[in-house]
């Protein structure tokens, strides 16, 4: 049973990818009609074609291999030969602005889905703790010694204390500070009490006010991590509450919320897009038999697996998250000013822009558009790089996959 829902998984992932990239190109579709541009095919897919209809000017269709797609727009540009009657329609032809907004509407298409994504998450399953805040999940009726072999569900042995309980500590209380320290994140939190015997202040936001009570932390037998990758049996300061892992929100609040997690994750896809090329060594150790990093880049099969893992474990606000995270990574790559890449064509336009502007001030004319052939050898060099990053991406992923524990 576990097999089959790994491999549903891994399908619903694919398929999430594929409906992904049907929308990146049909943001273009949509854009180019709506400016008057003619677009001749719209399909999803390379190799040979399963099927297609045609409808009005525009060929729609399938083809087998199913790893991304494309939209043919007339004139895409001035080298390309267009038919006399289809000059005025053409892209070349048209407005600047027109243009960058036809070629960065794919990569918009992915923002608005990875929003919606986090807007219903945040509505169902709830949006990740992803700043580790102090957040308090649950309040327990007692801390006791737990050792090897007993479990933080071990019922109460009579007269164990309840610390967090009696101070009036209640769910959803965000501790701001410890004794006088200010208190950032969850593990400041356990670091701190840890140390911590007798009557302590513990400040908290509650409804958004600050309280101040006193939780008087008894020291308990506690199996911790040693800082040396074992573990190891001491006294430790413990309070009785467990960390709020998710944040769910009712519809109005889910838009604000929302919102603010997709600024994270842009931070966060635009910083993992800078240390990118530092992480390749790893992947081609990780194929050579090397302990592979969860840092590692991975590929649509490898982010695959993972969602297969997810389902399998009934982690699915981890696969929706993961659905989320592969449209902002997917739309902030494809706006890279390198061609062929979207972003490679707008900075050309941007360029023809700017180059003119500049040229009229001078008293000149426009110059002549910018010749795609002298790009070419570049253009190369590009699609060789992601070739190779592509495939030992997927060889590692293939041969040395990373696993959810």
């Amino acid at each position: 049973m576990n097999t089959f829902i790994n491999i549903l998984g891994v399908l619903l992932f694919a398929f999430g990818i594929a409906v992904s990239i049907a929308l990146h190109e049909f943001g273009h579709l949509l854009t180019a009609k709506a400016f008057g541009m003619k677009v001749t095919r719209y399909f999803i897919g390379f190799g040979p074609k399963l099927f297609s209809f045609r409808k009005g000017e525009t060929e729609y269709g399938l083809k087998a291999i199913p790893a991304g797609g494309f939209c043919e727009i007339t004139g895409m540009t001035a080298l390309d030969e267009v038919h006399p009657d289809d000059r005025k329609r053409a892209f070349y032809n048209q407005k600047v602005w027109k243009r960058v907004v036809v070629l960065s509407a794919g990569s918009i298409t992915h923002f608005i889905l990875g929003f919606i994504i986090l807007l219903i998450l945040a509505m169902s399953l709830g949006l990740p703790n992803n700043k580790d805040l102090p957040v308090l999940a649950e309040i327990s009726p007692c801390v006791q010694d737990h050792t090897v072999g007993l479990t933080l569900d071990t019922p109460c042995q009579p007269g164990a204390p309840a610390p967090a309980k009696d101070a009036g500590l209640r769910p959803g209380d965000e501790v701001t500070s410890i004794a006088g320290k200010p208190i950032a994140t969850w593990s400041e939190m356990l670091k701190v009490t840890r140390d911590l015997q007798g009557p302590t202040e513990f400040k908290v936001l509650r409804d958004g006010k600050e309280l101040a009570l006193t939780v008087n932390v008894p020291q308990v037998t506690r199996e911790v991590l040693d800082g040396k990758g074992g573990r190891e049996v001491k006294e430790v300061g413990a309070i009785g509450v467990t960390w709020q892992q998710n944040f769910e929100y009712s519809p109005l609040a889910a838009v604000p919320a929302s919102i603010a997690f997709t600024g994270d994750m842009f931070v966060n896809t635009w910083k993992g897009l800078m240390r990118f090329p530092e992480r390749i060594p790893a992947v081609v150790k990780a194929i050579g038999g090397g302990e592979r990093d969860l840092d590692t880049p991975i590929s649509v099969v490898g982010a695959s697996r993972l969602g297969g893992d997810a389902a399998e474990r009934g982690l699915w606000a981890f696969f929706i998250l993961m659905l989320a995270g592969l449209n902002f990574f997917v739309g902030v790559f494809n706006l890279l000013p390198l061609l062929p890449l979207d972003g490679g064509h707008i900075a050309v336009n941007l360029y023809e822009r700017v180059r003119d502007w500049l040229r009229k001030l001078r008293g000149k004319p426009a110059g002549a558009p910018v010749n795609y052939m002298r790009l070419l050898p570049l253009t190369y060099v590009v699609i060789f790089i992601g070739g190779a990053i592509t495939l030992l991406t997927v060889t590692a992923d293939i041969v040395n996959p990373i696993r959810l524990q």
